[in-house]
């Protein structure tokens, strides 16, 4: 969804100019695409620097610098889970934070340390130009707060691919309440 609203941000019409493909599973997107699948490929890292490496392409641009804020990784709880579970929200919105802080405060290199075990099949060499290629491009949020523009922004991309109707009340959906204490 955020490809097609970043094509449309630069005038190409995902359903008219190109023809995207949806039918690959997500796993198998960096072998469909070797396997000579199309002329571009979606990629989360580390299979994008995997592929460039390997020489099968080229990281272009980035999708997430491309798609603007969006507060993609969220968690979600039942109302009466917060209600009845405060300490253990607060508790892991606090968790969620200090990665934030840590990722803030520490290098590519660091980051990169802490993070290996997560991913076994890369290099340490690797996993540290992955988390240089996500600070070049700002890639994580300071806080745990969505914003109600970054809220509405990614509703936004989600309408404009068709798959939301009406627009979600921020207020019903998002607390603020567990910020990092």
């Amino acid at each position: 969804m955020t490809f097609e609203w970043a094509l449309k941000q630069n005038g190409i019409d995902p359903k008219q100019d190109v023809n995207i493909d949806t039918s690959v599973e997500f796993a198998a997107m960096s072998g469909s695409f070797i396997g000579g699948n199309g002329d571009f490929v979606n990629l989360f890292e580390p299979n994008a620097l995997q592929l460039e490496k390997e020489g099968y392409g080229y990281v272009v641009a980035s999708l997430g610098e491309l798609g603007g804020i969006v507060p993609y990784t969220t968690y979600h709880a039942r109302k009466s889970y917060i209600e009845n579970h405060q300490d253990i929200i607060q508790s892991f919105s606090n968790a969620i934070q200090k990665g934030l802080d840590y990722v803030h405060n520490h290098s590519d290199q660091e980051v990169a340390k802490i993070i290996q075990d997560e991913f076994p099949d890369t290099s340490l060499n690797d996993l540290e130009e992955i988390v240089k290629r996500y600070r070049n491009i700002d890639s994580w949020f300071r806080t745990t707060e969505i914003q109600e523009k970054d809220f509405n922004h990614i509703q936004d991309i989600i309408k404009n691919a068709g798959e939301l109707e009406k627009q979600a009340p921020y207020n019903q959906l998002v607390t603020t309440k567990f910020l990092k204490k």
